[in-house]
């Protein structure tokens, strides 16, 4: 996510909207509820979560891009106890792009039944509809590398 921003001032050059406080936790609390609901089982309740045609890309992990929630809940389903035992967000960036849809980035923790756990980074474009702050695409990023993979043995 690379934007236009001015540094000192945190504005962005030809966009003058103001995402309020209100916004930003509302978009922080709807990425934390995601890890929530799936490690509940809770699938019914993706809807509040992501929009009914969300992208889920998970290409960088060789399983594509998924289109829609039945698509999401089955490839969920289908992982069975291959899904993570906990989901953990943090380290949320959000940028507003438009009014009414910002970029947010977040770091994930997945740990695994076994205890093992993996890191990842969501890279979101989240809306705002009539039902409020939705997820529309989602990438998800394995960290296999340190330091982006700059350093190399």
């Amino acid at each position: 996510m690379t934007s236009d921003r001015d540094v000192r001032t945190g504005s962005r050059q030809g966009f003058d909207g103001a995402l309020s406080v209100a916004d930003r936790l509302a978009v922080v609390e709807l990425i934390a509820l995601h890890g929530h609901l799936v490690d509940e089982g809770r699938l019914d309740r993706c809807p509040e979560v992501f929009t009914p045609d969300v992208v889920y890309d998970l290409s960088d992990f060789g399983q594509g891009r998924l289109t829609g929630l039945a698509a999401l809940k089955e490839a969920a389903v289908a992982l069975g106890a291959a899904n993570p035992v906990a989901h953990h967000v943090t380290n949320v960036v959000i940028e507003e792009v438009a009014d009414g849809r910002v970029l947010a980035r977040s770091k994930g923790l997945g740990v695994l039944a076994d205890g093992s756990c993996g890191s990842v980074t969501y890279e979101d474009t989240v809306v705002r509809g009539a039902e409020g702050w939705r997820i529309c695409h989602r990438r998800v990023r394995a960290r296999r590398a340190p330091l982006g993979g700059l350093v190399r043995e």
